[in-house]
């Protein structure tokens, strides 16, 4: 019972934290599949992608309500991710588990590091840079999509903010689009090489619709500065957490 109240809650805070923040929730299902639910990692890479596909597809029905989606930049930048990741999901097998979380996580505080620091612009929608940063910012998610197991929400808010110039509240909904379509690749990569847990993505990922509602009632009440920069914080809070458990691992 103490550990199916744990699974519930944790999918809660990981669809709470993709509808608030447009990302991160893969980066939670991957460590609490594996330290909490004692899953092998290959197995909770495959897992994590379903759970957050479904919660990011999720996310986006939502937000699509508030018309924040920009569609021509999802579709562009998410179908070069599906490619990019369905063709690097063999690679991860090759690497050590332990060297890719430590690379994952210098780049994400580099990344929180300039959210925290850029300064904002006005918030213009329609204000995109052209189609050749659009599709290499899909590319290079998806890349890491694939080999990592993530949805790739941490690194496709900054980019659609910074690369495309889409206002904040925008790109946290055109990038859970991109996540569910970097998913669902991810997964078809995957499939057949990992056994899943059926039920126990049941439960995640039902929890995690109900946190998705409320983070994205939260994320249309928050400011665009603040929603910006706890992205940021929220980013190179779990950096760390993740230099911590795998540098160890490296020595």
């Amino acid at each position: 019972m103490d550990l199916l109240a744990a699974e519930i809650g944790l999918g809660f805070v990981i669809g709470l934290t993709l509808g608030l923040l447009g990302g991160g929730g893969s980066i939670l299902t991957v460590p609490a599949l594996v330290y909490l639910v004692g899953q092998p990692h290959a197995a909770a890479v495959t897992a994590s992608l379903v759970i957050v596909g479904a919660n990011s597809a999720m996310g986006a029905f939502m937000h699509r309500t508030h018309n924040t989606l920009n569609w021509r930049v999802a579709l562009v930048f998410g179908g070069t991710g599906m490619v990019m990741s369905y063709l690097a999901a063999g690679i991860s097998k090759d690497i050590s588990p332990a060297l890719l979380m430590v690379l994952f996580a210098l780049l994400m505080l580099l990344i929180g590091t300039v959210m925290l620091t850029q300064k904002s612009k006005p918030e213009r929608s329609g204000d995109t840079r052209g189609l050749p940063a659009v599709i290499a910012g899909g590319a290079v998610v998806g890349m890491l999509t694939g080999v990592l197991g993530v949805g790739g929400g941490f690194l496709i808010v900054p980019a659609l903010v910074m690369l495309i110039g889409l206002p904040m509240r925008e790109a946290v909904s055109t990038s859970l689009i991109i996540i569910a379509m970097n998913s669902l690749a991810g997964f078809l990569g995957h499939l057949g090489t990992d056994s899943i847990d059926i039920a126990l993505i049941v439960i995640f990922t039902a929890a995690g619709i109900a946190g998705t509602f409320m983070g994205v009632r939260l994320a249309q009440r928050v400011r665009p500065e603040r929603l910006k920069r706890s992205f940021g914080v929220f980013v190179i809070g779990l950096a760390l957490v993740l230099l911590l458990d795998n540098l160890s691992k490296l020595i």
